[in-house]
Order: structure tokens, then C-alpha cells, then sequence
């Protein structure tokens, strides 16, 4: 069983900044590539950030500049540092993780965190 566990969300006020954090636990092989999305009320879910596990990134246009992701390979966690937050980044904030494990045979199987609320307010 594998498992996604974010953290780190809140309530910040404009320009201000959040670090989140998702560690992956379980029956783990190795992990491809890592990402954040986000979804806002009445909006569908949108790719944030994703690195791959060589550190490879790309960022939504909206926030480039601005967020960082990162990955601490050895401990199976990937962060967004956000910063100079917006009112409109307010959003559930999810975890992926493209996941190789073994069940009946080798494969990569798509996981997602339970999510994390991120609000953006003065």
C-alpha cells in the first residue's frame, strides 16, 4: 500500500509565503516524476509544478517566478516553496507521485495525496 501525506497549508496573507510538503510511504520501488496541482472552487484541477526524479521542472505559466519545487529523493518527499501568493492561488493543493510497484508484476501506477488547503487572504 502506498500512501501520499501532504502538509503545510494555510491561510497566508498577499505576497506572503507557504512551503508544502508530501512524503511518500509504502511498498515503494522508485518514484518517476512528482507534481503539484491545484484546484479552486468551480475551476478544474491544474498542473502547478512537477520535477522529474533527475530534477528536471516545469511550472504553470501563472507561476513561474514565483514557486519552486523540489525533491528529496532519499526520504520519497516533494515541497513547493510558494511565494509572493496571490488571492487567485487560493486552492486545494494535491500531491502525485508516479509510483513503480509490484503487484501482480512491475508497474507504474499514478498516486494522489488527500489534498491541502491553501488560502490566499488579507
Amino acid at each position: 500500500q502506498v500512501q501520499l501525506v501532504e502538509s503545510g497549508g494555510g491561510l497566508v496573507q498577499p505576497g506572503g509565503s507557504l512551503r508544502l510538503s508530501c512524503a511518500a510511504s509504502g511498498s515503494i520501488f522508485s518514484i518517476n516524476t512528482m507534481g503539484w496541482y491545484r484546484q479552486a472552487p468551480g475551476k478544474e484541477r491544474e498542473l502547478v509544478a512537477a520535477i522529474t526524479n533527475g530534477g528536471s521542472t516545469n511550472y504553470a505559466d501563472s507561476v513561474k517566478g514565483r514557486f519552486t519545487i523540489s525533491r528529496d529523493n532519499a526520504k520519497n518527499t516533494v515541497y513547493l516553496q510558494m511565494g509572493s501568493l496571490k488571492p487567485e492561488d487560493t486552492a486545494v493543493y494535491y500531491c502525485n507521485a508516479d509510483i513503480l510497484v509490484y503487484g501482480s508484476s512491475w508497474q507504474y501506477i499514478d498516486y494522489w495525496g488527500q489534498g491541502t488547503q491553501v488560502t490566499v487572504s488579507s
